[in-house]
């Protein structure tokens, strides 16, 4: 139930985001999800992409330095609490979450986090234990 991510290195100038987002446009990828995290000199765009191999491929292609990393997706209700009963299982697990990021999906009162975790298949084991509902990649790429 693990997700691939692509992760871009991106310097921290002008038009950076909109060459990336044009490349993937170009090739009929299209965005499910998205995260930039900056600093002054650079950022890390972290895409959830309905073909990831295929954006890896044109990405690299266009000399952009990427990467792809394995994310867990969890659909979690879209009400007060509904993310806090998730975080719940985690840290009752021990289970030490790297970075999160979220969107809603196209069910109706269900929103989609993200999790990159250090022990992800842990993670996965546990949580598939739980009352968590993981999302396999096919599902999230189609979102």
């Amino acid at each position: 139930m693990k997700v691939r991510q692509i992760s871009v290195f991106l310097e921290n100038t002008s038009g950076r985001l909109a060459q990336v987002t044009k490349i993937l446009g170009a090739n009929s990828i299209n965005i499910r999800a998205l995260s930039l995290a900056d600093t002054t000199d650079f950022g890390i765009l972290r895409l959830i992409v309905n073909e990831p191999s295929k954006a890896l491929t044109v990405l690299r292609e266009a000399g952009l330095t990427v990467r792809a990393t394995e994310v867990i997706a969890v659909e979690v209700t879209d009400q007060p609490g509904g993310l806090a009963s998730v975080l719940q299982e985690l840290e009752d697990k021990a289970i030490n979450i790297e970075y999160m990021y979220a969107f809603v999906g196209k069910a109706e009162e269900k929103a989609i986090v993200i999790f990159r975790v250090e022990e992800i298949d842990r993670a996965v084991a546990l949580l598939a234990d739980s009352q968590v509902q993981l999302l396999p990649e096919s599902k999230v790429y189609q979102i």
